[in-house]
């Protein structure tokens, strides 16, 4: 069965995904990447990279410090407004986010509202609740040896804002045509009030975000066509079941604070529906805030008409591990056979950690093994992400490959010496051929 519970233990049990400072305890709301979970993280990353920037002409990368001039969260309305609805269960003093236990609000619910749900704590069972507070999510940390309100600065709680506060330095250096898009893959930091649902929800994660730049009456046909890029990107190259996408279009209550409109996608995870990915029109609002307050115009001339304007942008904005989980619990797949349970991670080639699995038939025949070192070597020269196996018997390696996702297990056995040729299993449908070497 797909559940979280099996994907968790998947994720521990084979090298994805470990509990953050797991030998101490844990901390909550972290996690680490095991050497499998980097891989499969990097090839998505990579993917993503691939489609929205290497492969247009009009897409630029760069990589922002984190640590940036207190001033850009005043300016971009962080320091005002990025909160969340805490309450506090006033029987056992556990805080929870109002929106996330109670049904049918939302992040704008007032006191009086959250109290009309009638909402039982989820830890002690009592609906003895405070007043709803607006709780900041950015963390705070001091910068340089004084520890003041001089010093103070905080940890990005998006990485946009490093994408516009470089806009001008880009316009200044390659000056490109509009429409264009700058894209950043890095880390970005909330101080979830109660982290959950395994990688959905935690305090440290990976963002890959576009700020698109564009002429204001341009911006609708730019939506939608950077909408149905998304939806290709998600459902052709990470394989995700497009019966398993949703778009929502967020209401004005419930939107950003600088969003003109905004699209979430939202996912069937094991768990329910969560948002996936947004699409943002963020108007001009982040280069005007800019422009106030550092006094510098944020002003674009256009290259055919001399035209002057401040650009509007269209944000797509996605969570590294967020796909990261919407694809392993579309790849999770458990088959009954005869009785016999077989978990196979039904991974596309592309994102797969290992491309292949090399084996010798058996591990103390030095033929065999010298043989096979031959093939893993040549293949790991061609395809890199290949991987060696000579643990247990052959049924029990094709049961591990296939719980990491590897697509296809090469044996070389006694016929390999014969006439070059191995036997290549697939993951998927479990059938073996026979292929020469030279083929593979």
């Amino acid at each position: 069965m797909n559940n979280l519970e099996n994907i968790v233990s998947l994720c521990k049990r084979r090298g994805f995904i470990f509990p953050g400072s797991d030998v101490y305890g844990g901390m909550a709301g972290t996690w680490d990447f095991g050497p499998l979970g980097v891989m499969l993280k990097r090839n998505i990353m990579n993917e993503w990279w691939k489609y929205f920037v290497d492969s247009r002409d009009n897409m630029y990368g760069i990589d922002a410090a984190i640590l940036m001039n207190p001033r850009t969260w005043v300016a971009s309305g962080h320091t005002a407004t990025f909160a969340d609805p805490l309450v506090e269960c006033k029987e056992c003093k556990s805080r929870f986010r109002a929106d996330k236990i109670a049904n049918g609000i939302s992040e704008s619910v007032t006191t009086e509202e959250f109290l009309a749900t009638h909402t039982k704590c989820p830890v002690c069972g009592k609906e003895n609740w405070g007043p709803i507070r607006k709780f900041n999510m950015m963390f705070k940390t001091h910068v340089g040896a004084v520890d003041d309100d001089t010093s103070v600065a905080y940890l990005r709680p998006e990485t946009a804002q490093g994408i516009f506060t470089n806009y001008k330095n880009v316009i200044d250096t390659i000056y490109p045509n509009l429409p264009f898009g700058l894209a950043q893959q890095g880390k970005a930091f909330r101080n979830e009030i109660s982290p959950r649902d395994f990688i959905l929800r935690d305090r440290e994660c990976g963002q890959m975000e576009i700020e698109y730049f564009i002429a204001p009456n341009a911006w609708e046909e730019n939506f939608e066509k950077l909408l149905s890029d998304n939806h290709y990107f998600l459902e052709e190259i990470m394989g995700l079941p497009k019966e398993k996408l949703h778009d929502y279009e967020v209401p004005e209550q419930d939107r950003a604070h600088y969003s003109k409109r905004t699209v979430d996608l939202m996912f069937d995870y094991p768990n329910g529906e969560e948002e996936l990915m947004g699409l943002a029109y963020r108007t001009d609002f982040d280069l005007q805030n800019i422009a106030r307050e550092s006094g510098k115009s944020m002003e674009y001339r256009d290259k055919v008409t001399n035209e002057t304007f401040v650009p509007h942008v269209i944000e797509p904005s996605i969570g590294v591990e967020r796909l990261f989980l919407a694809v392993l619990s579309s790849a999770y797949t458990e088959e009954d056979t005869d009785g016999d349970k077989r978990i196979v991670l039904k991974l596309p080639e592309n994102l797969a950690p290992y491309k292949f699995c090399v084996s010798p038939l058996l591990k103390n025949k030095p033929e065999l093994v010298a043989k096979a070192k031959e093939v893993y070597d040549q293949l790991r020269a061609k395809y890199t992400f290949v991987t060696w196996d000579d643990s247990g018997n052959i049924g029990k390696r094709y049961r591990k490959q296939d719980e990491i996702g590897t697509p296809k297990c090469i044996v070389i056995d006694f016929d390999t010496l014969e006439d070059d040729t191995v036997t290549v299993r697939d993951r998927d449908t479990t059938e073996q051929i026979r292929v020469s070497i030279a083929e593979l």
